[in-house]
């Protein structure tokens, strides 16, 4: 059977999660593309599949066959895929050792990137805050490329989580380039965290007081400042050249 109404009760069901609010209700959101429903599919987070024609890989689960045009009423792209997914958010774990924690970012651009780098060079948990752009954006997940699926993520209240780690011997680091020290000369310990502030702000004065010590990345006078994204991807970089080159 192909759905054709837009108004079909499942399609409607199916369209809201488009909203955060039914997002955060159902605990699932929509995800686009062949590409992407791999990824979900390796964690086992795949509840639904929507296609306009026969898969082409094997999937044993529910399928939901569309029209193109009931298609571009769920997708939020420009030109509608053939096939997109209903998942299931990805349950947490536990902490780790190695944090990156995130102050109020807006971009979902930079969100998605720093979610790519944080997985490349080891990240165990991503903390975003309340106010940080929404997860489950489909900005944010197609920027990802599926690494959303792969990564620890959690939402906390920053300031009492940060001092929760301070208890438990974590060294907190913060990301300033007045009063910071270069990152390529700082040892970095087993349990950290490092706070990288928001693309306009920088890092808040309060959580700044948090921190046990600051870290920059030396660049040319003639730039004033990286964006928020590659900043962090190459501070963990650093991070994680430093750790392989002391496991040798």
């Amino acid at each position: 059977m192909i759905i054709t109404s837009l108004n079909n009760e499942h399609i409607k069901e199916i369209n809201k999660l488009k909203e955060k609010k039914y997002r955060d209700i159902t605990n699932t959101f929509l995800i686009e593309g062949e590409h992407l429903i791999k990824e979900a599919l390796l964690e086992g987070l795949v509840k639904e599949l929507i296609a306009v024609d026969k898969l082409d890989f094997n999937y044993d689960g529910n399928i939901t066959y569309v029209t193109s045009n009931v298609m571009k009423k769920l997708s939020s792209m420009e030109s509608p895929p053939k096939i997109m997914a209903v998942v299931y958010k990805k349950e947490e774990r536990e902490t780790g050792n190695k944090v990156l924690i995130l102050e109020d970012i807006q971009d979902p651009g930079n969100l998605g990137t720093i979610i790519r780098s944080s997985l490349a060079f080891g990240v165990d948990t991503l903390v975003l805050s309340p106010k940080t752009v929404d997860l489950y954006n489909p900005k944010v997940i197609r920027a990802t490329k599926g690494m959303i699926f792969h990564l620890n993520i959690i939402v906390r209240d920053l300031e009492p989580f940060i001092e929760s780690l301070k208890k438990e011997k974590y060294q907190i680091f913060g990301t300033k380039v007045d009063g910071g020290r270069d990152i390529r000369k700082v040892t970095i310990p087993s349990k950290y965290a490092i706070i990288m502030g928001n693309e306009g702000q920088g890092m808040s004065e309060k959580l700044s007081k948090l921190c046990d010590e600051n870290i920059y990345i030396k660049i040319s006078n003639q730039v004033e400042s990286l964006n928020v994204a590659v900043a962090s991807s190459i501070i963990l970089y650093e991070v994680y050249n430093n750790e392989s080159n002391q496991n040798r």
